[in-house]
């Protein structure tokens, strides 16, 4: 198999599994699988969640393809698992490092993408039931969170000024 083409899949791939994503939690983890998401919303302090269950929810096709399309030499199929893997290391390092700082790594970043993931995963939390939620995705999200960020970044700039000046 043609390298790119194998590269083309994995990436392809990662990007459909934001699609994924935003429709699994929408409507399956907001949904009948409440009772498995639900202490993600209402935590109790415990280092695991039920919640946790989801990895497996996601690793098991990943490693399914990887595993088979390799025996069978089908690379397509090897390279869906390794784009499904890709995006839940992406996933790993952006909901629970990132965003719930469950490892305390980029606690202080002023990224504006950081700080528009964290807004909007803060308001998809504000919901703790799982009616009435918002911001369902992950690595892309509305525009009214950038806007949001944007100005706020642009009221500090503005408030630093005016502090500079009056020295």
């Amino acid at each position: 198999m043609n390298i790119f083409l194998f590269i083309l899949i994995v990436l392809s791939m990662f990007i459909f599994m934001e699609v994924v994503t935003w429709f699994t939690h929408k409507y399956i983890m907001h949904g009948f699988l409440w009772y498995l998401h639900k202490d993600h919303h209402q935590p109790s302090g415990t280092v695991f969640q039920k919640n946790d269950a989801f990895f497996l929810i996601f690793a098991i096709p990943s490693w399914l393809c990887i595993m088979l399309g390799l025996q069978a030499k089908n690379y397509p199929v090897a390279a869906i698992g390794f784009g499904i893997a890709l995006y839940g290391l992406g996933y790993f390092i952006v909901h629970e490092i990132i965003i719930h700082q469950r490892f305390k790594w980029f606690t202080r970043s002023n990224n504006t993408y950081v700080r528009t993931i964290r807004w909007a995963h803060k308001m998809h939390h504000k919901h703790l039931e799982k009616e009435d939620g918002e911001s369902f995705g992950m690595l892309w999200v509305a525009k009214k969170y950038w806007q949001k960020i944007r100005a706020d970044k642009k009221r500090n700039k503005q408030r630093q000024e005016l502090a500079t000046s009056a020295y």
